[in-house]
């Protein structure tokens, strides 16, 4: 009963990046990359007074790593309102060029 309660709460602190993976093999260079990447899709959706790339929590990819895939990454932040904050601003991903292959869904 109690990681049903979890999971539920994991959800609601959680988020999904689609759309861009760094083919790097190794699993180390990737990691600390796809944590960049989280970091920068939450700066481009604050507003400049808020700081939600600091509530960054995990990244996971959701899928097995293979050369050319492009893996839906999970991210899971410290707080609720924080993915509230960043899902009421995901447009401005829309309209950003240089990121417009990626975009954002709730979990």
């Amino acid at each position: 009963m109690e990681s049903i309660v979890l999971d539920a709460v994991d959800k609601k602190k959680s988020f999904v990046v689609y759309g861009r993976e760094k083919k790097n093999p190794n699993k180390f260079t990737r990691e600390r990359e796809e944590r960049e990447m989280a970091k920068m899709v939450t700066k481009r959706v604050q507003d400049s007074t808020q700081e939600f790339d600091q509530e960054v929590e995990e990244m996971v990819r959701l899928e097995r790593y293979n050369e050319g895939g492009k893996r839906p990454m999970k991210v899971k932040m410290r707080s609720q309102v924080a993915v509230e904050e960043i899902m009421a601003r995901k447009g401005k991903l829309a309209n950003d060029v240089v990121h417009k292959e990626i975009w954002i869904e709730k979990i």
